[in-house]
């Protein structure tokens, strides 16, 4: 199999650099070319045709997400974001992400080699996803507004008046691509939704101004989860990326959040197994469970707890999902009850004729 054809772009020269000898140095990558600028960057662009760019956030000239919207209207492929991880950072990252951008990392760092190994990994990921798509045929040149235009199906979908099913909360986990999914999902939610609790797999400082962007563009508020908070009704809870396992515990009739500061499971801080297993041992059969796109295997085992303990569990399918990893594990598994296309997932898990019988679910294919 040939090597997946990476471009770096970033400013620094010492950067470039290090992307490249580390992206180099690993099986089955071979960087073609480096640029210092969006200027050269497209002109690299359209002579090495390259299968992934890896592209910092801010340049001179012009910034990473002008870019990113140009290459993905005129040369559609895996872009994977490079950041800084700060708060201005991070907002522009999530912009990116939005607009068609595979995924983000933080910059590489010399003091940590999982920096390192996770852009191989997202790197090698995003290859594999070009090739799947060219394997089906091209690319539509306004692949990058596919979110907005699902996101706008869902909400053009959503139950009209109140939410009024049997289920009391739903957890969400997602990844790789789990940015435009979850504002898809989200999009078709009613302002009194049941409490939603979400791990979305991303770097430090960058879940708060996701949440923020969410709540600006969804009609429950959205926020990221706090140590020992009641879930309320209307509100959509982030797991704070890299820092703490979100878990949901009883709270007398309902549910609080837990933080837990503890190691990585399943390759992951916060870690959607942690949280569907919490989910499991709380809510029991009272809970939906919704397993989106992303890398790995995280969150099938948690998944699987909790359509044991009596929970509805869906999975992103494999045409609608950017990367069919974790949904696929979940169903070979046997966790997911039910896949579903991104732009139903919302209906799905909202649909008020699903009703409960004697313990167990009345299913609608």
């Amino acid at each position: 199999m040939n090597p997946v054809r990476v471009l770096v772009i970033d400013d620094s020269a010492t950067m470039r650099k290090l992307i490249s000898y580390a992206l180099n140095g690993a099986a089955g990558i071979e960087v073609v070319g480096e640029a210092p600028d969006p200027t050269e960057a497209f002109r690299l662009v359209d002579t090495l045709d390259p299968d992934v760019i890896t592209l910092d956030v801010e340049m001179p000239k012009m910034n990473g997400l002008d870019f990113l919207r140009r290459v993905m209207k005129h040369r559609p492929r895996p872009v994977i974001m490079v950041s800084t991880l700060t708060v201005s950072g991070a907002a522009v990252t999530i912009e990116a992400l939005m607009n068609g951008a595979f995924d983000c990392v933080g910059k590489p760092s010399l003091q940590d080699d999982r920096t390192f190994s996770e852009l191989i990994d997202k790197v090698r990921a995003a290859g594999e996803m070009r090739r799947q798509r060219r394997d089906r045929g091209p690319v539509p040149a306004d692949a990058s507004h596919a979110g907005a235009s699902a996101a706008a199906h869902a909400a053009a979908h959503a139950p009209a008046g109140s939410y009024r099913a049997t289920e009391k909360l739903i957890a969400i986990g997602a990844s790789t691509g789990g940015v435009e999914a979850l504002i898809t999902v989200l999009s078709g939610f009613p302002a009194d939704c049941p409490p939603t609790v979400i791990t979305q797999h991303m770097p430090a400082n960058f879940t708060r101004s996701f949440a923020d962007r969410l709540d600006r563009m969804c009609k429950p508020a959205v926020s990221e989860a706090v140590d020992r908070t009641a879930l309320s009704r209307g509100h959509v809870y982030i797991a704070p990326g890299g820092q703490y396992h979100l878990e949901v515990h009883r709270r007398g009739d309902g549910f609080e959040s837990r933080l837990r500061d503890s190691e990585p499971v399943s390759g992951h801080r916060p870690s959607v197994d942690v949280l569907m297993s919490s989910v499991a041992r709380a809510a029991g059969r009272d809970a939906v469970g919704v397993i989106l796109t992303g890398m790995g295997r995280d969150g099938a085992q948690g998944l699987l707890q909790m359509r044991q303990a009596g929970a509805r569990t869906i999975g992103q399918n494999e045409a609608s999902s950017l990367i069919y990893g974790m949904p696929r594990v979940a169903f070979e598994i046997g966790a997911v009850e039910k896949q579903v296309h991104l732009t139903r997932i919302s209906q799905e898990i909202l649909d008020p004729s699903r009703v409960r019988n004697e313990g167990s679910l009345m299913c609608h294919s």
